[in-house]
C-alpha cells in the first residue's frame, strides 16, 4: 500500500487548508486512517482519525477546527483545516492500517505565518 499526501502549504493565521491523502496498491478499503503532525523539535503527534465507517476522533488541540473525512470508493482521506495557529505549522502524515500493518505516507508541510 503506497500513501500520496498532498495539499500543504504556506498560509496565513486564521486561514484554511485542506489536505488529502491517496490510498494505492490494495483491492481492499483500508482500515483507520489517521493524521498526525511533526513540529520541528517535537515528537509527532496524532491529530486525528476515522474509521471505515467514518466514526471520528480529534486531538483536543483541533477539535472544532480541523475536520476529518474520507471516500472510501477512492481510499482517501482528507482533513480539512480552518481557524489556523502558529502552533499547527508542521509537518503532516497520514498512516492508513490494512489486515494489522500499518503504511504510512510522506509528510505534506503546513506551515502558518502572521
Amino acid at each position: 500500500v503506497q500513501l500520496q499526501a498532498s495539499g500543504g502549504g504556506l498560509v496565513q493565521v486564521g486561514g484554511s487548508l485542506r489536505l488529502s491523502c491517496a490510498a494505492s496498491g490494495s483491492g481492499f478499503v483500508v482500515n483507520d486512517m489517521d493524521w498526525y503532525r511533526q513540529a520541528p523539535g517535537k515528537q509527532r503527534e496524532l491529530v486525528a482519525t476515522i474509521t471505515p465507517s467514518g466514526i471520528t476522533n480529534y486531538a483536543d488541540s483541533v477539535t472544532g477546527r480541523f475536520s476529518i473525512s474520507r471516500d472510501n470508493a477512492k481510499n482517501t482521506m482528507y482533513l480539512q483545516m480552518s481557524s489556523l495557529k502558529h502552533e499547527d505549522t508542521a509537518a503532516y502524515y497520514c498512516k492508513a492500517t490494512l489486515i494489522g500493518e500499518s503504511y504510512w505516507g510522506q509528510g505534506t508541510l503546513v506551515t502558518v505565518s502572521s
